[in-house]
């Protein structure tokens, strides 16, 4: 399947608002939300305030672009998957793949979440970002899950398995940050997100084979 490759002016947007949102993570765990100031985060990153409002409603806002960086990794992973895998085999091999940190970008993200997840606990703005990021998720999956379910999968199924996968993932990031647990392992974020797979998804049809 061909993708338009994104052009350099999308490049360099992704990048500027990929700055900001390191600026803000990094702002946030030093000074916690309450502490930080749009205008902190704008000058933290080297930008102007009118740039930092270009991309970003609110400082909350800001963070969005590190939070969805892993899930944006896990459906292309999926994504990538050749026909005829097993729904339940693609999955679990996709995910394991996100969230097992194979370099140190990968560590230094998740990271990032685990300190996001951690302040969103006492912060309503920052825990609302989390879920869109999650809805936006699920939403952009059920592409990837249909075209690899075939077409006489139920569309219900579909749905139903896009929900349970996002959710396995978002509840074992959740799991996985007031931890200490490390990124790999017992208790880490892609054992608990396999485990969390199974209970969800153990019973779909579409999971069975």
């Amino acid at each position: 399947m061909n993708h338009q490759q994104p052009s350099l002016t999308e490049r360099r947007k992704a990048a500027t608002q990929l700055d900001i949102a390191r600026a803000a993570a990094a702002l946030f765990a030093e000074r916690g939300p309450d502490g930080t100031t749009a205008e902190d985060i704008a000058h933290r990153a080297g930008v102007a305030l009118r740039t930092f409002y270009r991309y970003f409603r609110s400082k909350q806002d800001a963070v969005g672009p590190l939070l969805s960086g892993g899930a944006e990794r896990w459906r292309a992973l999926l994504g990538a998957a050749g026909p005829g895998v097993p729904l339940a085999e693609a999955l679990e091999g996709a995910i394991t793949d996100a969230l097992i940190p194979r370099d140190e970008h990968a560590a230094e993200q998740l990271g990032w979440t685990r300190g996001l997840l951690r302040a969103a606990q006492d912060d309503p703005a920052l825990r609302a970002v989390w879920y869109r990021v999650n809805q936006d998720s699920e939403e952009r999956l059920l592409p990837v899950l249909a075209r690899l379910a075939g077409e006489d999968a139920d569309p219900l199924e579909v749905r139903l398995a896009a929900a349970a996968a996002t959710d396995a993932v978002r509840v074992a990031l959740e799991a996985w940050a007031v931890t200490d647990a490390p990124t790999a392992g017992a208790g880490s974020p892609a054992a608990l997100a396999v485990r969390c797979l199974h209970e969800l998804m153990g019973g779909m049809r579409l999971f069975k084979g």
